[in-house]
């Protein structure tokens, strides 16, 4: 089986919280394009995939807390 791209795990992420590509983007790495960018087929580093699986983690933690 396959890991799940790290597209897969932000689209994963919007749907599960409701929040909007643009908005994730700006708030997970500083750029409002990014997913916008992986969806047109864009890559990125390997430290800005970093970042996003720990942003991504991290509002995981709160919802949970929050609950």
């Amino acid at each position: 089986m396959k890991a799940p791209s790290i597209l897969d795990e932000i689209d994963a992420f919007l749907a599960a919280s409701g929040m909007g590509a643009s908005y994730f983007g700006k708030v997970a790495t500083g750029n409002s394009e990014l997913v916008a960018r992986l969806r047109a087929g864009g890559r990125v580093w390997p430290e800005t995939e970093a970042k996003v699986r720990d942003f991504i983690k991290a509002e995981r933690r709160k919802a949970r807390a929050a609950a």
